[in-house]
């Protein structure tokens, strides 16, 4: 694994990084669709980190911002991991949904980058994931809050989702939660494999690769 050097980007820069993204691209493109829902989630954090929500205000801004370099990265076009594939080919896709870009993301940036995300902060920090879990799992609670604003905000109308709607399946199936604690016993398997750059590699890139393939399920396309 590549070890990231150490930077100090502010989480109000990575917000305004994701403003100026949005702003290049179409409303209804999938990319912008979650571009939005995390912008909200990291203005919140933000929020949050301002009103003493976190207990360790600087192991919190490291995790967040360096969970957020993974997707910026990727949306700007430095490096695009197999996660994030499904969304930037399909991001255009008529018959996907707004909600199916706005899970797909959620999945690549949990699923995979936030693993890598308190591995970077535990190298930066100098520290072990156990040192942040408190702040791992405060900042989970804000996407869970939040992800319930998200399905209300992007789910079709009540004559749309019927019981038999394929999207109904597909949201179904899919959990942030679950999401979350497979994300944090990832980043325990990486750390113990640090010495072990090829073992850690290959978990790595199985990792990507996994996850990729459930963000591409979730942007199947389905009639309207």
């Amino acid at each position: 694994m590549v070890r990231l050097e150490q930077f100090t980007t502010e989480v109000d820069t990575v917000v305004t990084r994701m403003r100026a993204l949005g702003e290049t691209w179409p409303e209804d493109d999938g990319v912008a669709v979650f571009n939005r829902v995390y912008l909200a989630v990291t203005e919140e954090i933000d929020r949050r980190l301002d009103a003493g929500y976190f207990a360790d205000r600087r192991q919190a801004i490291t995790l967040d911002v360096r969970f957020a370099e993974r997707y910026l990265s990727a949306a700007e076009g430095t490096s695009v991991p197999a996660c994030w594939r499904p969304l930037f080919q399909m991001r255009r896709h008529p018959g996907v949904r707004p909600l199916q870009f706005a899970l797909a993301g959620i999945n690549a940036h949990i699923g995979h980058d936030l693993a890598l995300a308190v591995v970077d902060a535990c190298r930066t920090l100098g520290c072990e994931p156990a040192d942040l879990e408190d702040e791992f799992e405060r900042a989970g609670d804000v996407l869970v809050a939040l992800e319930e604003r998200i399905r209300e905000d992007l789910m079709p109308g009540p004559d749309l989702l019927e019981i038999a709607d394929p999207l109904t399946h597909l949201i179904g199936a899919w959990s942030l939660e679950r999401a979350r604690e497979a994300a944090w016993s990832a980043a325990r398997a990486l750390w113990a494999l640090r010495e072990l750059p090829d073992v850690a590699e290959e978990f790595e890139r199985r990792l990507d690769a996994a996850v990729g393939f459930a963000s591409r399920m979730l942007l199947t396309p389905l009639p309207h």
